[in-house]
């Protein structure tokens, strides 16, 4: 504060009195302040003074010299905090009166018992804040803990340990019938049940795995499972030998041992499995029994005409000739094996096939293993669950329950399950949907286990380079390492070889997952494979969607277009190319394949000579060389290309300037005919023995070399 007095006398002021300037200062300390005894001069030497400085830095204490040297520290008092609770959005009084570690009561009054109910959530977080702050504490929003105890009440379920001989019922054995392709699987299988499979089949082959009831005229039953023979379905094979009890091995008189039947013996012992034999096509003309059964020893099964252990019997499919004889066969081998099953508790059982039906929904073909399976089941296959609504045998006929051994369609899936799939029955919804959460945080376990480790391979190979380009710098001391060139995008465009977007939409999993083992075959550098999508069932508006994004082909199998969706391919301009017959999709793979490769420049070979000594022509005033020689194989043309072979390496290449054969110029030299052969470059020397070859660039359209097995 700085008070000026001009003109003004300074007897007026301090005539106030000492209380009164006082008052006018502000009731502060007057000790430093330094007024002239003016009373004693006169007025004319007052004017020096009439500015007076009253300043509230005039009244601060002087700090002495060790004051001075000490360092400057500011006493403030810290503020008092609450301890900090954590709470989470949605907390209920009793959660928080256990986070408080306060009785219900307490955690009333402080949000002035307008809640009672102790189960109420609070989500109005600044509610909770004032009531917290009432409580002396600070809040942190955290997530909502997860209840520990009820994830380790949840476990996975697993099958049952098995079951005691007392336990066990009498149920028909189940039976695989496997072969190779073409070999009669399907036509014994229709003999056995009086029905006509085959004659709906595309293509004249199996491309399903099929499960059938067949009742025998003496009573017995036998479950049937009908595998495809072709290449393409190795999967479906392996499932039907794993969970069957005997094998049926359907060679045919006239073919004898094929691939697939290799591979199905391999198969049926891998799982452990009895193998009857059935030499079928007994009726064919070129049919010879004696010849198969010698080949099978070839591939270890030895029959019982050939010395063996292994039931053989030749049979006619198509005229239904000893077909009696082969279920006897069946019959007894299964009494041998003295199979039995549980009835009893949780349902066990096996996805055989799964498909999504257009009115029906996710259905999936099953065979149950253990337990009594009824409607109103709760059923968890892999990620899957349904709860039962319908079942159906393979004839469409309901039924009220399925013991064991015995097969049946099944509806009222949520997801559709995998082929392959065990099924367990859960005690309720709520268990599956655990059971369910369960296994998809374990498979996302592992997924994040996968994709760590390319991440950890990825940043040890950028440490090493690093590394490397450190040490090149710490080499290279004061001088700057140049950069080695602009720096790249970060979102690089990919100019690399074409590539082949396709969707692929199938009538069930089983075959799905055929197509889909034998495009994953598929290896080139030449034109990049990109499966967009697939899935089982009808073509969808999805699929044409992201199939337009993507330009992407549809490849449909066995499922149509619906016809609402038709004028929405028209719009979108999609492809979708059907098929019945899997060897036929693959043919047409391979088409859209060649077609979308770059042409190919290739060099075809019209002739050699062999050089039999040089000769020097003077041209100008130099001397260029001349390969005398002699066509030994094809031609050789005057405006082809020609290299020069020397030792098995190629010393040059390029065209000739001149071609004589006897002092004349020619276009063309036959074989065994003398020649000289001047090349453009006269650098070029010959020697004896070097092979000229006469060479022309083609351009050809390009073929893929890959080879899907079959």
């Amino acid at each position: 504060m700085a008070i000026h007095l001009k003109n003004v006398k300074l007897q007026a002021l301090f005539g106030l009195g000492a209380h009164n300037l006082q008052t006018c200062c502000g009731h502060r300390s007057l000790s430093h302040l330094s007024i002239p005894k003016a009373r004693h001069r006169p007025l004319q030497h007052i004017d020096h003074y009439r500015t007076i400085h009253l300043s509230v830095v005039n009244f601060k204490k002087r700090r002495s010299a060790e004051e001075k040297k000490s360092p400057r520290s500011l006493d403030i008092q810290k503020k008092s905090k609450g301890e900090l609770v954590d709470v989470w959005q949605g907390i209920t009084l009793t959660e928080l009166a256990h986070v408080l570690q306060k009785d219900i009561r307490y955690v009333k009054d402080i949000f002035l018992n307008e809640i009672n109910d102790p189960n109420t959530a609070i989500y109005d977080l600044k509610y909770l804040h004032n009531g917290i702050r009432r409580a002396g504490k600070r809040m942190k929003i955290v997530a909502r803990p997860s209840n520990e105890e009820e994830k380790e009440k949840t476990v996975d379920l697993r099958p049952r340990p098995p079951p005691s001989k007392d336990q066990l019922k009498p149920r028909p054995p189940v039976v695989t019938v496997m072969g190779h392709v073409d070999h009669g699987k399907t036509t014994l299988l229709d003999a056995l049940r009086h029905s006509s499979v085959v004659e709906q089949e595309f293509g004249g082959i199996t491309q399903h795995i099929g499960a059938f009831l067949v009742t025998l005229p003496s009573g017995a039953k036998i479950t049937f499972l009908d595998t495809p023979g072709h290449a393409a379905f190795s999967s479906m094979r392996a499932r039907g030998a794993n969970l069957t009890d005997i094998v049926v091995l359907v060679v045919a008189a006239d073919d004898g041992v094929m691939e697939q039947t290799v591979e199905s013996v391999r198969m049926a012992r891998n799982a452990n499995v009895p193998i009857l034999v059935a030499i079928n096509k007994i009726d064919a003309p070129k049919a010879d029994v004696p010849r198969t059964e010698r080949t099978l020893i070839e591939i270890g099964i030895q029959v019982e005409n050939q010395g063996g252990e292994v039931q053989s019997v030749p049979i006619s499919a198509l005229k239904r000739q000893n077909l009696n004889q082969l279920t006897e066969a069946l019959i007894l081998q299964a009494d041998l094996l003295e199979l039995g099953g549980d009835p009893g508790g949780p349902v066990e059982a096996v996805i055989v096939e799964s498909n999504v039906h257009p009115h029906r929904g996710k259905l999936s073909t099953v065979v149950v293993q253990r337990g009594t399976l009824k409607r109103g089941d709760v059923l968890v296959a892999g990620t899957a669950m349904g709860k039962v609504r319908t079942i159906k045998d393979a004839d469409g006929r309901e039924m009220d329950a399925v013991p064991p051994g015995y097969p049946a369609e099944i509806d009222g899936w949520k997801e559709l399950p995998g082929a392959g799939e065990i099924v367990l029955e859960a005690e309720s919804e709520r268990v599956a949907r655990q059971v369910i959460k369960l296994r998809e945080e374990e498979q996302e376990l592992k997924r994040l286990e996968q994709d760590l480790k390319v991440i950890e391979q990825k940043q040890e190979a950028h440490n090493q380079v690093y590394k490397e380009k450190l040490k090149r710098k710490r080499l290279m001391g004061w001088y700057r390492l140049k950069p080695e060139g602009p720096r790249q995008p970060e979102i690089q465009e990919v100019n690399g070889p074409p590539a082949f977007n396709i969707i692929v939409k199938a009538d069930v999993d089983g075959t799905l997952e055929a197509i889909l083992e034998t495009l994953d075959t598929y290896e080139s550098d030449e034109c990049r494979l990109d499966i967009v999508h697939y899935g089982v069932g009808p073509i969808t508006r999805n699929d044409i969607e992201m199939a337009a994004a993507f330009n992407a082909v549809i490849y449909a199998f066995n499922v149509a277009v619906p016809g609402a969706l038709k004028n929405v391919l028209l719009e979108e301009n999609v492809t979708v190319k059907p098929h019945n017959v899997i060897y036929k999709l693959i043919e047409d793979f391979k088409e859209e394949i060649n077609s979308r490769l770059p042409p190919k420049e290739i060099e075809e070979t019209l002739g050699e000579a062999e050089v039999l000594q040089q000769f020097e022509i003077g041209k100008g005033r130099k001397l260029v060389p001349v390969a005398g020689c002699r066509c030994t194989k094809g031609i050789l043309q005057r405006d082809a290309l020609f290299k020069v072979i020397r030792n098995g390496e190629i010393i040059h290449t390029g065209p000739l300037s001149s071609m004589r054969h006897l002092k004349s110029e020619t276009n063309v030299i036959k074989a065994d005919t003398e020649c000289g052969l001047q090349l453009e470059d006269h650098e070029v020397q010959f020697e004896k023995g070097d092979k000229i070859v006469c060479f022309v660039k083609k351009v050809v359209k390009q073929v893929t070399d890959w080879d899907p097995g079959f």
